[in-house]
């Protein structure tokens, strides 16, 4: 399906709607993990209450998309209800996702927002894998290159840690380093895996977040009671809960339902320059909030990061035309020379 067409400011608007969403939430859960030592929040209660708002976000969009509440209520029945196996299938993103998502959320207490922020951007070629052996699909040589170098400029980026001087808790960063690493596989696997159950079918993207969002809400809700159940019965479930932590939940619930949006009325490119913008939003925000100190090795690593996205996100070119315009060439000249 391609891009729809759209006015250029409306273009702008998800450009920086995008951006500002994706830094914020990054910057923002950065500081409800490391502001204080004391009193902090359950992260997989966070995850949990994510799913629900996720829930919710799409019902209300599938109603929109319906036009009434008996049709609302004849597909859910339909699609949810009454169809466990589609249920069953998209709970594997739906565990891989909650995954990622409380990986993130370790590899968060443990790195700062900035190099959280360009080493994520790692999902690209694992994504890129994924569609090559899950999709069957082709990437061109540039877009190889751009891997390379988006991979040589996230070894620069963890070549040397950088200390934030307003950070009170301690922190490990080879463990943010290896959450990260498991969230971008888990990101890349859920990411084609969803793609391609979409498009086994023609069942609404609402429907399928419904469904995706239900098994979620159950998988996550079951990380809660293993890994903090205990400390929830004592503590409370919203315990440690600040205006700043709602606030992330905001972000996490509203950031992937934007995406969708944003991917069907703009392109690659203008993705592209979103997550470049939102590495150097970060770098910003770390070095106000955070005290983070930028090195050479960080800017050279997080630029070739911002190329490279630039250089993935650019069209392919149509070989099939070229190979046609050849052919007509060479028989052209053949014509000549007889």
């Amino acid at each position: 399906m391609g891009v729809e067409k759209v006015s250029v400011a409306f273009k702008l608007y998800c450009l920086t709607v995008m951006t500002v969403v994706a830094a914020a939430y990054t910057v923002a859960m950065r500081y409800t993990r490391t502001a204080s030592s004391g009193d902090l929040y359950f992260s997989t209660t966070a995850v949990c209450i994510t799913e629900v708002f996720k829930l919710l976000l799409s019902t209300g969009m599938l109603a929109k998309e319906s036009g009434s509440l008996t049709k609302l209520v004849s597909t859910i029945k339909e699609h949810v209800f009454c169809n466990p196996r589609e249920l069953l299938k998209l709970s594997v993103p739906s565990i891989v996702y909650a995954i990622q998502n409380n990986m993130a959320f370790l590899a968060l207490s443990n790195l700062d927002a900035a190099i959280y922020q360009v080493t994520y951007q790692l999902k690209i070629p694992c994504t890129a894998l994924c569609m090559v052996l899950m999709l069957r699909r082709t990437l061109s040589r540039l877009q190889w290159f751009a891997i390379a170098m988006l991979c040589g400029g996230v070894m620069l980026v963890q070549w040397k840690p950088i200390d934030a001087t307003k950070v009170p808790v301690e922190q490990n960063p080879f463990v943010g380093f290896m959450a990260i690493a498991i969230a971008v596989l888990c990101s890349g696997f859920a990411g084609v895996y969803f793609e391609k159950v979409l498009k086994s079918s023609d069942t609404s993207l609402w429907v399928r977040n419904i469904q995706m969002y239900i098994s979620g809400i159950v998988i996550t809700m079951l990380a809660v009671l293993l890994n903090d159940g205990q400390k929830v019965v004592e503590k409370g479930f919203f315990f440690g809960y600040t205006p700043y932590v709602c606030f992330v939940v905001f972000l996490a619930s509203v950031g992937g339902l934007y995406t969708s949006v944003v991917v069907k009325y703009t392109d690659n490119i203008m993705k592209g320059f979103s997550a470049a913008a939102a590495i150097v939003l970060s770098t910003v925000a770390s070095v106000v909030l955070f005290g983070l100190h930028i090195t050479t090795t960080f800017a050279s690593g997080a630029i070739l990061v911002c190329v490279s996205i630039y250089l993935y996100g650019l069209p392919k070119q149509d070989t099939s035309k070229l190979s046609v315009k050849d052919s007509e060439q060479e028989a052209k000249q053949k014509l000549i020379s007889v």
